[in-house]
C-alpha cells in the first residue's frame, strides 16, 4: 500500500524530466522539435524537378551556348528527336545550305543558330507528332561562316570555329601567336557583310607586348585576320 501510494509522484517526476529533456535538446538544434514536419516536406516549394535544359537546342557545354554558334556548310550535325529515335540523324549539311532527316526535306540550315534550326525542325514535325522536342548539337563544326581565320605572319594558320564574345586576342592565341617576322601593328581585319568587303585596322603589336586592350577588337564570323611580314 505505501508503494502504491508513492506510484503516481514517480510517474509525474518522470514527465516532468522527459518534457525538461525534449525541450533541452530542441533548444539546442540537437533535433526537431515536437511536430515538425519531416524533412522531405521541408523542402523548398517550387524546386525544379527533372531535367532543366532539355530544349536548349544545342550543345551543353559550359559558356558555350548553342546560341553563340552559326551553321556554315560542310558542319555535321546530330540532329535528335526525343522519344523518337527513328527520326533522329546525324547529318552533314550540304553545299546549298540545306539538310535532310526523316519527314523535314531541304530545311535551311546555314546562318542559324542550332537551336533556331531545332525550332524550325519542330514545327515541321508538328505536322506528324505530338509536341515534338528537338535537339541540334553540331559534332563538327567547318563550315566557313562559322569560322574566324588568321593568315599571314602568324605560326599556324588556320580558321579557328567562332564563338560568341570571340575577340582578336582569343584567335591569335588560337594560331598560337605571331612570327618572329611578324608586323603586328600592320595587321587588319578583312570582314564582309551584306555583300560588301571592309577592313579594320589593328595594332597587334601594341596589344601584345604593350598590354593596349582598345585594339582588341571583337570578332565576327567569317572574320579574317591578316599578319603582314615586316620589312627587312
Amino acid at each position: 500500500m505505501k508503494n502504491r501510494r508513492h506510484f503516481p509522484a514517480v510517474v509525474a517526476g518522470l514527465a516532468a524530466a522527459l518534457a525538461l529533456f525534449l525541450s533541452a535538446h530542441a533548444r539546442a538544434g540537437e533535433g526537431p522539435a515536437l511536430g515538425a514536419p519531416p524533412a522531405a516536406e521541408a523542402t523548398a516549394a517550387g524546386e525544379p524537378q527533372g531535367l532543366v535544359g532539355a530544349r536548349d537546342g544545342g550543345a551543353t557545354t559550359p559558356g558555350a551556348s548553342a546560341a553563340d554558334y552559326i551553321i556554315g556548310p560542310g558542319d555535321v550535325l546530330q540532329v535528335f528527336v526525343w522519344r523518337n529515335q527513328e527520326l533522329s540523324i546525324t547529318v552533314p549539311v550540304r553545299p546549298d545550305g540545306r539538310i535532310s532527316t526523316p519527314l523535314v526535306e531541304d530545311m535551311v540550315a546555314v546562318g542559324k543558330s542550332p537551336s533556331a534550326l531545332a525550332r524550325d525542325i519542330e514545327k515541321v514535325l508538328s505536322a506528324y507528332i505530338r509536341s515534338p522536342q528537338v535537339n541540334v548539337i553540331v559534332t563538327t563544326p567547318v563550315g566557313s561562316i562559322s569560322q574566324v581565320k588568321a593568315v599571314g605572319q602568324v605560326k599556324t594558320p588556320q580558321g579557328v570555329p567562332f564563338r560568341e564574345g570571340m575577340r582578336v586576342l582569343d584567335l591569335v592565341l588560337a594560331v598560337g601567336g605571331l612570327t618572329e617576322f611578324a608586323a603586328g601593328n600592320r595587321a587588319h581585319i578583312v570582314r564582309n557583310e551584306n555583300g560588301r568587303s571592309s577592313e579594320l585596322k589593328v595594332r597587334l603589336g601594341d596589344l601584345l607586348n604593350k598590354g593596349d586592350v582598345r585594339q582588341n577588337l571583337p570578332l565576327k564570323p567569317g572574320d579574317l585576320l591578316v599578319v603582314p611580314q615586316s620589312f627587312l
